[in-house]
């Protein structure tokens, strides 16, 4: 029997996001998606090594990997939309619920189980998930910086409201990687390779 997951996965690189913008670079579910595990992991490993936690950063990357696959079947709904109401933010978690559950059917029943947990937010798990949803945002932050940086201003609405929303989800590990990594994106290519060899 031929099971259709990972070519479903693979469908990741067709979905775009920001839809409702105009951007001057189109960006896919498949690079957010690995642009948020490389953050999750890098606040796992701040927590860890500076604040005495303990979080699994390898689990962290591998559910940030995994946290909008459910986007293949239901499309990128625009945060304004999803967000508007109480009411259609818990109609799409149950439809979002859904798109996981059909995503899982097309595993081998031994594979399935093992795949389960980085669709669903277990009690063990509530950690790792809220690093993801702070790298979440702050790739949604980069994707701002950049556009601004190419003289889009109709992202700047957009990154206030998240730098607004970071701000008052701030925990020590992001405020590091903030501190330490975020000035970096705005520069150039050179200039960061010069910066860093200072």
């Amino acid at each position: 029997m031929s099971y259709s997951f990972f070519s479903t996965l693979s469908r990741l690189k067709y979905i775009n996001r920001w839809g409702l913008m105009n951007n001057t670079r189109n960006e896919n579910l498949s690079e957010h998606s690995l642009e948020v595990a490389f953050i999750a992991h890098a606040m796992c490993m701040i927590k860890n090594k500076r604040f005495g936690g303990n979080v699994d950063a390898e689990k962290a990357a591998v559910c940030a990997m995994f946290h909008d696959c459910t986007e293949i079947i239901t499309g990128d709904l625009p945060t304004p939309i999803k967000y508007s109401s109480k009411k259609l933010r818990e109609a799409y978690k149950a439809v979002e619920s859904e798109a996981g559950k059909k995503l899982l059917s097309s595993l081998p029943d031994d594979l399935r189980e093992e795949y389960e947990r980085y669709f669903t937010v277990c009690e063990e798990d509530v950690e790792i998930w809220k690093i993801v949803k702070l790298a979440d945002r702050l790739s949604a932050l980069i994707k701002c910086i950049e556009e601004r940086r190419m003289g889009n201003m109709e992202f700047c609405k957009a990154e206030d409201s998240i730098r607004s929303s970071l701000d008052k989800s701030m925990t020590p590990e992001l405020e590091d990687f903030i501190k330490d990594f975020m000035p970096s994106y705005g520069l150039t290519l050179d200039e960061q390779i010069m910066r860093d060899s200072e």
